[in-house]
């Protein structure tokens, strides 16, 4: 014969405790392994995808600076999902000199064709990389 559950048991103070560290422990594996949409996500090295990403914008990063950048260098970045995702770049554009780039990447199914949405200048290394 299965016995019931008696719901009308009371918990210990030791086992609600237990219950909550349980909690507690999900809700941080949770932010911790699981990006949130709409956030930015921490600041990464640049990898291979983001140099490529600068090579092919850098044309249009220099058009709307109104000068040649003889250096144009990824050095980290932040992602941020949304209907597709926003790429926050700082590159690094010769001697003490940075700028930070906003590049959305549509969605592959609407082509996942990349667009220079905002360009922030007079960077510096130290600059933190934020939502712009």
């Amino acid at each position: 014969m299965i016995s019931r559950l008696n719901l009308n048991a009371s918990l210990t103070e030791t086992d609600s405790i237990g219950l909550f560290r349980l909690f507690l422990l999900i809700l941080n594996l949770n932010s911790v392994t699981m990006p949130m949409c709409g956030g930015l996500s921490e600041p990464m090295d640049a990898d291979d995808k983001i140099h490529k990403i600068c090579e092919t914008l850098k044309p249009h990063a220099e058009q709307r600076a109104g000068k040649t950048f003889e250096v144009f260098t990824a050095k980290s970045y932040s992602r941020q999902v949304v209907a597709g995702t926003n790429y926050f770049i700082k590159v690094h554009v010769g001697g003490d000199d940075h700028v930070h780039l906003r590049v959305y990447e549509k969605l592959p199914c609407h082509g996942g064709d990349l667009e220079l949405s905002a360009m922030q200048q007079s960077k510096s290394h130290q600059d933190p990389i934020e939502y712009f």
